[in-house]
């Protein structure tokens, strides 16, 4: 893409201790209803599920849910699902097997015949975040992207846990998120009109080039000129353009100023790393705040970052991540910048529809379908089945025909079984195919 003339930019697999898996077994186990064989229950799988210890997580908010005193170390996301990196186990006729080697041994059982033929694996991942820190500024590619940048990766000789690695998989990862407390985050390019007026905002002459740029250019080309500049400049220059940025965003933050908020970011940003670009960078995303139980939908080439809070959040079972900055990971600019989608416009905030009891969160992907389901005592519910099902339990006790799911219980539900029925006072999140 053409910059302007005034732009300032200078021209495998995962061996699971047993300690870990008996210390995050769920408590419960199979508890037939009356009148029903224990038979007919063996294909609805109590799961155990992997805590990844990432060092932005919470201490207390996963080890809450699942019923543990806080941890000593961060637990920043709970696995479910099929990943290679770290796949569930289900327990099924009282023996405890890989979610991953199940479904590799019976596709068709465990998937159903179209989602085997489609997707030749389970294509959703669920996972609980819990964020006390702020995660890296991050997109995730498309199918395409996907797959090219695997294979060029692979032809590489890059080992799948190399440092250097983008592309861990051959999947995309479009991604839906769910607040379960209040979320923080930066998510897109925010409108070049009110960036425009952020930077004006703090008066600095290392930004007098982006005002120009979002000034000649007020619409997606003017937001790659100024991110590309920011992302390429020189260490040099990025002190210099960090420092009066940065001091600036203190002020603005101080007297409460209209992006009071987004400076006060900036500035933690910044004091986290240190450095680090990222922390002008985020002053173009939008900052959202989701209250309990409104999502955000990211598809690919979505800039973004959670800042904090817990969530429910699906994705395409992908750990394909192209890092921007905040991090002390691998960061692949040129590759990131073949990634991003430029669009500006505001975050839409997703709220969920009523669909026969079940509260949707409707997306285009067609990998995955999450909805909460909130079942009382008077009212059971039996949802319709669509496949291979996950199910969390978030709050209450659940019983699915005649399996006890507490708070912080999982199940996978294989497709070759036929519906089942919720009783019980709780909430449970369903993912299932789009």
């Amino acid at each position: 893409m053409e910059l302007p003339s005034h732009t300032f930019a200078s021209r495998g697999k995962w061996t699971v201790p047993e300690a870990l898996v008996r210390r995050h077994r769920p408590s419960v186990d199979f508890q037939p209803r009356p009148g029903c064989s224990a038979l007919s229950l063996l294909d609805v799988d109590l799961l155990d599920n992997i805590i990844q210890p990432y060092a932005w997580g919470s201490r207390t908010a996963i080890a809450a849910l699942l019923g543990q005193p806080p941890s000593v170390t961060p637990q920043a996301e709970l696995w479910l699902g099929a990943h290679p990196v770290a796949p569930s186990k289900s327990r099924r006729d009282g023996h405890w097997r890989s979610l991953l080697e199940r479904v590799a041994a019976a596709p068709e059982r465990e998937l159903g015949p179209e989602v085997a033929r489609r997707f030749g694996r389970l294509p959703f991942l669920l996972k609980v975040l819990a964020a006390d820190e702020p995660l890296s500024l991050q997109a995730h590619p498309s199918l395409e992207q996907a797959r090219a940048g695997f294979a060029r990766e692979q032809a590489a000789g890059l080992a799948l846990d190399s440092p250097l690695r983008s592309y861990r998989d051959d999947n995309h990862k479009p991604e839906l998120l769910v607040a379960l407390t209040p979320v923080e985050a930066l998510c897109g390019f925010r409108d070049p009109a009110r960036t425009r007026a952020l930077f004006e905002a703090l008066e600095v002459p290392a930004l007098a080039s982006a005002r120009a740029i979002l000034s000649e250019w007020p619409e997606t080309r003017g937001v790659y000129a100024v991110f590309f500049g920011l992302m390429s400049m020189p260490e040099g220059e990025r002190a210099e353009v960090l420092s009066q940025v940065l001091a600036a965003a203190r002020r603005h933050a101080a007297a409460r100023g209209p992006f009071a908020a987004e400076c006060t970011w900036a500035c933690e940003l910044g004091r986290r790393w240190p450095g680090d670009v990222g922390a002008v960078s985020a002053l173009m995303l939008n900052l959202v705040t989701l209250q309990p139980g409104e999502g955000l939908y990211l598809p690919a080439g979505n800039l973004h970052a959670y800042l904090r809070g817990v969530g429910v959040e699906v994705m395409a079972s992908s750990d394909n991540v192209l890092r921007g900055g905040l991090t002390s990971k691998h960061v692949d600019v040129t590759e990131l910048l073949t990634v991003l989608d430029f669009t500006p416009g505001p975050a839409a905030v997703l709220r969920a529809h009523d669909e026969s009891g079940e509260a949707v969160y409707a997306t285009p992907t067609a990998e995955f379908r999450l909805s909460r389901l909130t079942v009382q005592r008077q009212s059971p519910l039996t949802p319709a089945r669509r496949g291979p099902e996950l199910l969390l339990c978030t709050e209450g006790q659940l019983d699915a025909s005649g399996l006890a799911l507490g708070k912080g219980s999982s199940a996978f539900v294989p497709a070759s079984d036929g519906p089942y029925t919720l009783t019980g006072d709780g909430t449970a999140w369903r993912a299932t195919v789009g």
